[in-house]
């Protein structure tokens, strides 16, 4: 048997089975397992800040399946944020939802939100004449005009409409 060969069937041993990744998914307990058609799971982060919940996406009985990683550095993610975990090694699967599940939840968003060090805003009104300030706390965006706090304050996911 030649290298090349050797190398292949080993790579080949250490891929993940459909049971050894749902096991590995279901120690998250942040997940919630979705059933879905053709015997394909879905699993939600019912904590998520975004209207996104799917973390896992159609992990299939042979083994393939996605995770939602849109936005998180070192991932070659699909149009829709989706990356096919099929050759992912235990490690590796486990690191990507440790990142996918940190990125939806609040501290996640805040820290996308604010990456660029601004957690307020100032708005103000074309003619001048109206000002609002935006700040971020406790994962609200609170609203003031002047001293004045508005009461009708949202969530980030509601305020920003995400």
């Amino acid at each position: 048997m030649n290298r090349q060969n050797e190398k292949m069937e080993l790579n080949a041993s250490l891929l993940l089975d459909f049971n050894q990744k749902l096991a590995i998914i279901e120690s998250f307990s942040e997940l919630e397992q979705k059933k879905v058609s053709l015997g394909r799971l879905n699993f939600q982060y019912n904590g998520s800040a975004t209207d996104k919940k799917n973390v896992v996406y159609h992990l299939h009985p042979n083994g393939n399946g996605y995770v939602y990683a849109k936005g998180i550095d070192g991932y070659d993610a699909d149009a829709k944020g989706m990356v096919n975990i099929r050759d992912f090694s235990e490690e590796e699967l486990r690191e990507l939802l440790k990142k996918a599940i940190f990125a939806l939840s609040p501290e996640g968003l805040y820290k996308r939100e604010t990456a660029d060090g601004n957690d307020h805003e100032l708005w103000v009104t074309p003619s001048g004449r109206s000002e609002l300030e935006i700040v971020y706390d406790n994962e609200l965006w609170n609203v003031y005009a002047g001293d004045l706090l508005d009461e009708r304050s949202e969530p980030i996911k509601k305020l920003w409409n995400i």
